[in-house]
């Protein structure tokens, strides 16, 4: 049973992706299984074996000032646009920091002693670290920006938050590698179950998509290849999948107390229900093989939920496009529900369109299993073509899937090298 009675229900959703520059653009295009990978035409990666990524739809330079930008890392720009989206939409009324003074303040108030702000990256300000490295190396230590430090550590995102909105019920950032902003998630209900606060901004942002990073993950043979045709190299399940594609963008969640929400007459998307984590102890980038971990984190996160395997009617999987990873959660499913519950599962691999966000993926693949549940609707896999043979349960390709009517839940999968393993489930609200 779940270890609190508290219900958290999510209220307000928000999101810029390399598929669109707000949550309504984005699930569109998820809906329409369109792909956000785009070739790079940076002069200086000819060399690298990878030449393309899921850079953002909208850049925040269209969205954002320049003096703000100047003083925020990309990544914690785009936490502050997926940010403000999440709290309008949740219907809270714009702060005094981020309104013109002659703008009305409409929208419900939140006493910010009772808001608290988690917001997850995995790697934070990288494109800070690098070009501040530049500069001081080619004109000299005073020339370095005194923000550089705020601009690329990995909590600097949620600072900023906290500060934009005055949560002041504490402001926390999960570093877990790409489970980070599931983590962040998963912490925002305990906040609100512990009774710590009645409302949580949560989610997670990243935006390292850099020759060195793409260096690095090629090296290592963990990017697809396919520069000839990037919009079909993230194919989750597939024969001819050949590693993960680099993605960057930020998702927000506005979580509240059932009691809170109904208070003020918000719309309730669904009911974030439990969490549960696991670590494999195992190597700081292979997964344990035998999925056991994996299994664990699913089984923690029912159990801290009130829920039974069959109750699970839908899974975001992790799915990254490896050819090991991929295989492995579906045989971890059937550990974790049994292979009855696992069998009547509808699975997708949202990594297909939107590449791998690292430590934003989490956030953003909770908000498309909130969304699927509230609209009754699964966004297919993209490209899964020629599925792999060790693919044995329900994968949902070609067109989006309704689910059925009544009581659902559904659970979102993330896994980050070190071993870090969460699920977070939900529930229809």
């Amino acid at each position: 049973m779940s270890t609190s009675q508290t219900n958290v229900v999510v209220t307000g959703l928000g999101a810029t992706t390399p598929l669109g520059g707000d949550w309504p653009s984005t699930w569109s295009a998820l809906l329409a299984g369109k792909s956000g990978v785009r070739r790079l035409d940076w002069e200086d990666i000819e060399d690298l074996p990878v030449r393309f990524a899921a850079t953002l739809a909208v850049d925040p330079s269209e969205m954002l000032p320049k003096q703000q930008l100047r003083r925020l890392d990309r990544s914690q720009a785009i936490a502050l646009i997926s940010a403000r989206e999440a709290w309008r939409d949740a219907g809270f009324a714009p702060r005094a920091r981020s309104r013109k003074d002659d703008e009305p303040a409409e929208g419900d108030v939140v006493d910010g002693d009772r808001l608290g702000v988690v917001v997850s990256s995995g790697i934070g300000g990288l494109h800070t670290a690098l070009s501040s490295y530049d500069v001081y190396k080619e004109k000299g230590w005073s020339r370095v920006s005194p923000f550089t430090v705020p601009m690329l550590m990995p909590n600097g995102s949620s600072g900023h938050v906290g500060i934009e909105f005055g949560a002041m019920a504490g402001s926390h950032a999960m570093v877990s590698a790409c489970a980070s902003s599931a983590e962040a998630v998963g912490y925002a209900i305990d906040m609100i179950r512990a009774g710590r606060a009645d409302v949580v901004i949560c989610g997670g942002t990243e935006a390292c998509i850099h020759p060195l990073q793409m260096a690095s993950f090629g090296s290592m043979r963990a990017l697809s290849t396919r520069n000839e045709e990037p919009e079909r190299a993230s194919r989750p399940y597939d024969k001819n999948r050949d590693g993960f594609v680099l993605g960057e963008g930020s998702a927000t969640m506005i979580l509240e107390s059932e009691e809170h929400a109904r208070a003020r007459g918000a719309r309730i998307y669904g009911i974030a229900a439990g969490c549960g984590y696991s670590g494999d102890a195992h190597d700081i980038v292979q997964p344990d093989p035998t999925g056991s971990g994996q299994a664990k984190a699913m089984r923690r996160a029912m159990l801290d939920a009130g829920l039974e395997p069959a109750d699970i009617a839908h899974v975001n999987a992790h799915a990254t496009s490896t050819p090991l990873g991929d295989v492995a959660e579906l045989a971890s499913l059937k550990v974790a529900l049994g292979t009855e519950a696992a069998a009547g599962l509808i699975v997708t691999a949202t990594k297909s369109m939107t590449g791998h966000l690292l430590g934003g993926a989490g956030a953003l693949e909770s908000v498309i299993t909130v969304v699927s549940l509230y609209e009754g609707v699964v966004p297919p896999t993209a490209n899964l073509e020629d599925p792999d043979d060790e693919v044995d349960l329900d994968i949902v390709r070609g067109e989006p899937r309704k689910l059925p009517d009544g009581p659902l839940a559904a659970l979102n999968n993330s896994f980050g090298f070190g071993g870090h393993n969460v699920s977070v489930a939900f529930r229809r609200a």
